[in-house]
């Protein structure tokens, strides 16, 4: 099944909204049972159990998260979306813990039969706590 591109539409604002009011069911329900992501930090998970387990977690421990959308492209012909982000929550990190950070990324989505197949997810290296940059060190 195709999607044209105001029912894509429809669809990722749905996704997007679950994201936002901390529903994973609904987050789950756009995606395919054969779904595979990979998240910024390159680790991956194949298939929609093992991806709604890791983030049922991620859930639990990220408290108040919020996705904003700072660019969107759909491909109608391809069924895929490209979504540019910035997220919003408490800080992970060592020296900001808890403070507010703004992280932008990227997610290239790709559809097959009206459920996201394929989810890569990347994230800028540099965030923003209190208005300062703070980059990324691998470690």
């Amino acid at each position: 099944m195709r999607l044209s591109r105001s029912e894509i539409l429809k669809h990722f604002d749905a996704w997007l909204k679950s994201w936002n009011e901390h529903d994973l069911e609904g987050v789950m329900q756009l995606m395919h049972e054969d779904v595979f992501f990979e998240n910024w930090s390159g680790s991956s998970v194949s298939g929609k159990a093992l991806l709604k387990n890791a983030w049922q977690r991620w859930f639990e421990n990220h408290g108040n998260f919020r996705f904003s959308t700072e660019d969107l492209f759909i491909d109608e012909l391809e069924q895929k979306i490209a979504f540019s982000w910035n997220l919003e929550w408490p800080s992970l990190e060592k020296n900001y813990l808890g403070q507010i950070e703004i992280r932008r990324g990227m997610d290239i989505l790709h559809l097959e039969n009206g459920k996201i197949r394929k989810k890569i997810t990347y994230s800028k290296t540099v965030l923003q706590i209190h208005n300062q940059s703070i980059t990324l060190i691998a470690e």
